[in-house]
C-alpha cells in the first residue's frame, strides 16, 4: 500500500516535471521563432530613437497662383526629456524629485516626478548659455509638459538663425535629449493682409488622444488648422507625416540620423482672391479705425476682396502665441480679431435697393410720393433727414428718391410694397441667412418682418412704422459688407443672385485638379420674384443718379475711367452713449458692363457719401490702373491696421469731383436707434505659449569670439580667397552624425554678435 502511494507521487511529480519542462520549451520556441523579431527590435531599440515627422500643410494661393501661405524652414531645439532624466540618472546615480497633487483615478494624491527643471538648469542651460544661444522659457511648463505629454518633445525654440544654427554644428553639443532640426513652419507671406480670411494653425488641443501616439519614442504632432480656411480646409491641406530614426550612443546621447521617411504635402488650395484687388482695398481702408470693404465679380460672385480693419498678423501665432500677446489681442476693445466684412450691422439707407425691388415686384414703378420733411405713423412722427436743413424734397419718382435717398419717399414705398414682398425679396437676395463661405464668424443678419418679430416677442404686432424703419435700412434690419455685395451683384448683372464664392479650386502636389465647384445661383430675380429686365433696370438708374447726377449722394465716387453707380447709406448708432454712426457705399463699375462690385463700411463716420463712398472709389481707382497696366501693384507684407474710435468727419484722396456733387451727402433718422449689430470672433483656440517665469530666466555667458589666423593652404596664391563658412551644410552634417572631411574646409569662425 505504502509503495503504491509512493509509485503514485513519483508519477505525479514526473507529471509535473513534463508539464513544466514543456512549458519552457514553449516559451523559448515563442520567444526565439514566433516573437523574435519583435524582441529584437525591442533590444536594439535602445540604440535608436523614432520620432514622427509632421505632415507639410499644403499651401493656400490666390487666383493667379501668387502664395498667400506657404512653409518656411524652422531651425529648432527639441528637449527629449526622457532621456534627460535617464542621462543624468546615469550620471549622477539619482533623479531629483519634485513633488505635486494629482488625481489617481479620479482621487487627490501627493505624487512625484522628476524635477526637469533641475536637470535641465543643471545640464543643458549652461552649455547653452556658453555658445550664446539660452533663452528665457516657462519653467512651470517645462515641468506640466513632463507630467502631461512627455512623448512629445518640448520645443525651446523655434527660432534660430543660420548663426547660432551654425554654433550647434560646430560646437556638436553631445547633449542628452537634446536635439536640433528643421522643420516646416507655417508662413503668412503678406503678414497682416487677408489674415481674416486666411486664419492660422497651431497645436492640436488633446496631444493624449492622437492616434498614433504610442508608435513613436517621440511624437511630434502636425499643426491643425485654428481659424478661418486653415480650419475649413483642413483635411485637404493637413498631409502625411513622416518618421526620422536617430542613432543613440551606449550614455543616451543622440549623435544623428540612421534613416528618413519624408512628409507628404498636403493639397493647395487656391482661393477666388486677387492679392493685388486685396492689397489695394486694405491699404485704402486704412484711412479709418473700424470697417470692411468687398470686392465682388457679380458675373459669377466670386469674392476678389474682403478686407477688415483693424487686422492682426496671424504669424504671431505661428508656431504658438505668447500668453501676453493673446491678453492684449483680447482686451484690444476695437476687436481685431472680428472680420467684419461677414458682421452684420443696420445697412442704412443701402437697404433701399432691395425695398426698391420689392416695389417693383408689387408694380410700383412709375408711384410717385411726396416729401414734406416726414410721415405721421400712429402716434410718431418719422423725419426725412434733409428736415434737419429745414427743407423738404417734395414730389419724387423712384429714381430720384434713389439719387438723394429720400426716407419720407421710403417711408411711403415700404408701406405701398408691404412688409410681405419685402421679406420674400430678402429671402430672395439671401438677407438674414448666412451666405455659406467656409470661414466662421460670418453673421445671418436679420431680415425683419411679422414671422420674424412673433418668434422673438408672439405679443408683439407688426405695425407700418415698422414697416417704414425697415424701409431705410434702421430698426432691427441687419446685414453684412458681404449681403450687400450679393444684393448690389445681382442688380449689376441683371438679376441673378449668386451665392459668393471664396475657394477657386483644390490641386495635388503633382497638379491635379482635386476639387472646383462652379458658381452656384440662388435666385433669380427675373424668373423667380417675376421681375422684368426693364423693371431692375429702373433701380439700376437711379443707382447711376446717386453718383453722377446733380444733387446725388455720392459725388464723391464719379469715376471717368470706370462709370460706377452706387448707393450711400448712414445708420444712427450709438456706443456707450456716443454716437457711432455706420456708415455705407455700396456700387458697381463698369455701369454698362458691371466686373466688380465695391460695397464699403465704416464704424464711427459722418457719412457714407462723406466717407464711404472715396474709400470705394479709390478703390476702383486702383483697380482699373492695374487692369489696365497703368500701375504695377508691388506686394509686400503689411503690418496689422491699428482700431480707434475717432469720429471721422470725411475722407479725401485728393481726387478731383465736381463741385455741384460735393455738398450732398445723405443724413438717416429714425424711429429707433439701431440695433446693435452682430460681430462674431471667428472659432478660435490659439496654441498659446506660457510667459517666462523666474526660475526660467536665462543669462548668456558667450565671449567675443577671436579671430585665429589661419594656417596657409598648400597651393595657396597670396592674396586667394579664403574658404568661405557652409554653416548649412555642417548643420545637415551634424544631424547625419558626418565629420568634416579636412581642416582645408573647415568653415571660418565669425565674431559672435
Amino acid at each position: 500500500m505504502k509503495r503504491t502511494r509512493a509509485g503514485s507521487r513519483i508519477l505525479f511529480l514526473g507529471f509535473l516535471v513534463l508539464v513544466s519542462m514543456g512549458a519552457i520549451t514553449w516559451r523559448l520556441w515563442e520567444v526565439q521563432v514566433l516573437k523574435g523579431s519583435e524582441y529584437a527590435s525591442r533590444v536594439s531599440s535602445g540604440s535608436q530613437v523614432t520620432v514622427r515627422l509632421p505632415a507639410v500643410r499644403g499651401e493656400i494661393l490666390d487666383r493667379n497662383g501668387i502664395k498667400l501661405v506657404e512653409n518656411r524652414a524652422s531651425f529648432e531645439v527639441d528637449f527629449y526629456l526622457p532621456d534627460m532624466v535617464r542621462a543624468y540618472k546615469e550620471a549622477k546615480g539619482a533623479v531629483p524629485m519634485v513633488s505635486y497633487r494629482g488625481k489617481v483615478h479620479n482621487m487627490p494624491r501627493d505624487l512625484k516626478e522628476a524635477d526637469v527643471v533641475k536637470i535641465v538648469s543643471e545640464t543643458v542651460i549652461p552649455r547653452l548659455e556658453e555658445i550664446g544661444v539660452a533663452k528665457d522659457y516657462s519653467a512651470n511648463a517645462l515641468q506640466i509638459h513632463y507630467r502631461t505629454n512627455r512623448e512629445v518633445p518640448y520645443n525651446y525654440r523655434q527660432d534660430l538663425n543660420f548663426d547660432e544654427m551654425a554654433l550647434f554644428s560646430e560646437k556638436n553639443l553631445g547633449l542628452a535629449g537634446v536635439n536640433v532640426s528643421v522643420k516646416p513652419v507655417r508662413w503668412y507671406v503678406y503678414g497682416s493682409m487677408a489674415a481674416h480670411i486666411l486664419g492660422y494653425v497651431g497645436s492640436p488641443r488633446d496631444l493624449d488622444k492622437l492616434p498614433d501616439l504610442r508608435s513613436f519614442n517621440f511624437y511630434e504632432p502636425d499643426v491643425e488648422g485654428k481659424a478661418q480656411i486653415e480650419l475649413s480646409m483642413n483635411e485637404h491641406l493637413k498631409g502625411k507625416p513622416g518618421a526620422r530614426i536617430l542613432r543613440r550612443n551606449a550614455k543616451g546621447v543622440i549623435e544623428g540620423e540612421s534613416s528618413r521617411r519624408e512628409p507628404v504635402q498636403g493639397n493647395n488650395v487656391h482661393l477666388t482672391l486677387d492679392a493685388k484687388i486685396q492689397a489695394i482695398a486694405e491699404q485704402a481702408l486704412r484711412v479709418v479705425g473700424r470697417g470692411a470693404a468687398v470686392v465682388l465679380d457679380p458675373r459669377n460672385g466670386d469674392i476678389l476682396a474682403m478686407a477688415s480693419v483693424p487686422s492682426y498678423d496671424p504669424n504671431v501665432f505661428i508656431p504658438s502665441i505668447s500668453a501676453t500677446d493673446w491678453k492684449n489681442i483680447n482686451k484690444d476693445e476695437t476687436n481685431p480679431m472680428v472680420n467684419r466684412a461677414i458682421s452684420a450691422y443696420a445697412p442704412g439707407s443701402t437697404y433701399k435697393i432691395p425695398i426698391a425691388l420689392a416695389g417693383m415686384r408689387a408694380g410700383l414703378e412709375d408711384k410717385s410720393f411726396s416729401c414734406y420733411g416726414g410721415v405721421q405713423y400712429g402716434d410718431k412722427y418719422m423725419r426725412c433727414w434733409i428736415a434737419e436743413k429745414k427743407r423738404t424734397h417734395g414730389k419724387l419718382s423712384l429714381e430720384d428718391a434713389i439719387k438723394v435717398s429720400c426716407n419720407a419717399y421710403f417711408y411711403q414705398f415700404g408701406n405701398a410694397a408691404g412688409i410681405e414682398q419685402i421679406v420674400a425679396i430678402g429671402n430672395m437676395l439671401g438677407l438674414g441667412q448666412k451666405s455659406g463661405i467656409p470661414i466662421s464668424g460670418e453673421s445671418p443678419g436679420v431680415l425683419p418682418g411679422p414671422e420674424w418679430l412673433n418668434n422673438i416677442n408672439p405679443r408683439a404686432r407688426w405695425s407700418n412704422g415698422l414697416t417704414a424703419n425697415t424701409a431705410i435700412g434702421q430698426g432691427d434690419v441687419l446685414a453684412s459688407p458681404l449681403q450687400m455685395a450679393v444684393v448690389t451683384a445681382a442688380l449689376a448683372n441683371g438679376g441673378t443672385v449668386y451665392y459668393p464664392r471664396l475657394i477657386d479650386r483644390i490641386v495635388s502636389q503633382d497638379g491635379k485638379v482635386v476639387q472646383q465647384d462652379p458658381p452656384r445661383v440662388r435666385s433669380n430675380l427675373l424668373t423667380d420674384a417675376g421681375l422684368t429686365a426693364a423693371q431692375v433696370n429702373h433701380v439700376r438708374q437711379g443707382m447711376w443718379c446717386v453718383v453722377n447726377e446733380g444733387g446725388g449722394t455720392a459725388g464723391r465716387a464719379k469715376n471717368s475711367e470706370m462709370p460706377t453707380a452706387g448707393k450711400t447709406g448712414t445708420a444712427q448708432f450709438w456706443r456707450s452713449g456716443v454716437k457711432d454712426n455706420h456708415t455705407w457705399f455700396i456700387s458697381f463699375a463698369p455701369f454698362e458692363n458691371p466686373e466688380y462690385v465695391v460695397v464699403v463700411f465704416v464704424q464711427g463716420a459722418k457719412s457714407g457719401g462723406g466717407v464711404s463712398a472715396p474709400i470705394a472709389a479709390k478703390i476702383l481707382d486702383g483697380i482699373q490702373k492695374y487692369k489696365s497696366g497703368k500701375e504695377d501693384i508691388q506686394l509686400a507684407a503689411l503690418e496689422p491696421a491699428k482700431g480707434n474710435f475717432l469720429f471721422t468727419e470725411s475722407v479725401d484722396f485728393g481726387r478731383e469731383v465736381a463741385a455741384t456733387n460735393k455738398l450732398f451727402d445723405d443724413g438717416e433718422t429714425a424711429e429707433s436707434p439701431s440695433a446693435t449689430g452682430q460681430e462674431n470672433r471667428p472659432a478660435a483656440e490659439p496654441t498659446v505659449r506660457a510667459d517666462a517665469d523666474e526660475a526660467g530666466r536665462v543669462q548668456n555667458k558667450t565671449q567675443p569670439r577671436v579671430e585665429k589666423a589661419q594656417p596657409a593652404t598648400a597651393g595657396a596664391q597670396p592674396g586667394a580667397a579664403k574658404p568661405k563658412s557652409n554653416p548649412i551644410g555642417n548643420f545637415f552634417n551634424f544631424l547625419g552624425g558626418k565629420k568634416e572631411k579636412s581642416k582645408e574646409t573647415k568653415p571660418e569662425k565669425k565674431e559672435n554678435r
